[in-house]
């Protein structure tokens, strides 16, 4: 499947072309919901993991270990979001690193 894209911000124009591989009989809007349904994920989970982590200042690069904290990274972000009170994903983490009993909390576990 073939997707062109024209994006217009300010001065500037830009055209794109991207290429899916899929085995799904799609219409042209159903294919445009899975794209961009897509996009949304990737897009959502990288911009909060480079913001609340700073994963892309990670100088992990060789061995296992850039996929081991990758890993981490993922579980505590999951954690974090799983906490139903109204403060931020990044204030929750701070928090968790300030108190040690909010931090038990989060992790299931009865303060000490």
């Amino acid at each position: 499947m073939r997707v062109r894209s024209h994006t217009e911000l300010k001065e500037r124009c830009r055209f794109d072309t991207r290429y899916f591989i899929t085995s799904a009989d799609l219409t042209a809007e159903r294919a445009a919901h899975a794209v961009r349904g897509h996009w949304f994920v990737e897009n959502a989970l990288h911009w909060t993991l480079d913001v609340i982590f700073n994963d892309d200042q990670s100088r992990l690069r060789k061995g296992h270990g850039a996929h081991n904290m990758a890993i981490v990274r993922h579980f505590a972000l999951n954690l974090v979001r799983a906490v139903n009170d109204k403060r931020s994903i990044k204030l929750r983490r701070k928090r968790a690193g300030w108190s040690t009993e909010y931090l038990a909390s989060i992790l299931g576990q009865l303060p000490r």
